[in-house]
C-alpha cells in the first residue's frame, strides 16, 4: 500500500450532503470495469449530463478542480452500501484525502483500507473550508504533523494512532501483522513445547496419548 505523510495539491468543494456511494460509482460500472480504469468513471453522474457532455455546474470539470487530489466533501460522505468500488474509482481519479464533517462507515474504513485518508471536522470548519478552497485551492494535508494548511487557514485533525502509523508506514492490514513476526514465531514454538501433539496432528502424524 502506498504511503501517506503529506499531500500537497488542488482541493475541490463537494457540498452535498449524504453523497452515497451510487453516485461515487454506478453500480453497473462496479460489475463490468476492471478495478485499474475505475477512475474516469468517479462520480460520473455529477460530471456528466444525461447525453454524455460535461456538466458545467460540476466542480471537476473546472480548472484546477478538474486535477483535484483533495475533495472537501459535507455531511455523510460516501453514505449507502458498502461498495469498495467507490474508493478504488476516487483513487484512479487521482483522490488521496476527503475531508467531511461524517462519513459512511463502510466507506471511511475502505479509504484507509486503500492508502486514503479521510479527515472528520467540525461541520462548521469544513463548510468554511469550501469556501476557502473554492479561491484559494490549494491545501496541504499532513498526516505526520496531523494539521490541514491552506490560505491563511491552519486547523488540526486527529487520526486513530493505530491507522496513522499504518497509512504513514504505507502498510495494509497483513503488513502490520508481520511486524509481530518474532513475537508470533515465539509464542509459536513456546506452544510447540507446551502441546506438542498439536503440531504432530497438524503435519499428518499421531500421538497415543495416555490416560
Amino acid at each position: 500500500m502506498d504511503s501517506f505523510t503529506k499531500l500537497t495539491g488542488p482541493a475541490a468543494p463537494v457540498p452535498m450532503n449524504n453523497l452515497d456511494t451510487d453516485m461515487i460509482i454506478r453500480v453497473e460500472r462496479s460489475a463490468g470495469v476492471p478495478r485499474a480504469e475505475l477512475g474516469p468513471y468517479a462520480l460520473e453522474s455529477w460530471r456528466f449530463l444525461p447525453d454524455g457532455s460535461p456538466n458545467p455546474a460540476c466542480t471537476l470539470n473546472q480548472a484546477p478542480f478538474n486535477q483535484a487530489c483533495i475533495l472537501v466533501g459535507a455531511e455523510n460522505f460516501g453514505c449507502g452500501s458498502a461498495r469498495e468500488t467507490a474508493v478504488w474509482a476516487l483513487h484512479g481519479f487521482g483522490i488521496r484525502s476527503v475531508i467531511a464533517p461524517s462519513f459512511g462507515g463502510a466507506f471511511h474504513d475502505n479509504l484507509f483500507e486503500n492508502g486514503m485518508l479521510p479527515v472528520r471536522l467540525p461541520a462548521e470548519e469544513v463548510a468554511a473550508l469550501r469556501s476557502l478552497v473554492e479561491r484559494h485551492p490549494i491545501l496541504t494535508v499532513d498526516l505526520e504533523r496531523q494539521e490541514i494548511r491552506g490560505e491563511g487557514v491552519s486547523l488540526s485533525f486527529q487520526v486513530e494512532p493505530l491507522r496513522r502509523r499504518m497509512l504513514l508506514e504505507g502498510m495494509d492490514p497483513i503488513g502490520l501483522t508481520m511486524t509481530r513476526e518474532p513475537a508470533i514465531a515465539a509464542f509459536q514454538a513456546h506452544d510447540a513445547e507446551r502441546r506438542p501433539w498439536l503440531v504432530s496432528e497438524a503435519r499428518g502424524g499421531s500421538v497415543r496419548r495416555s490416560t
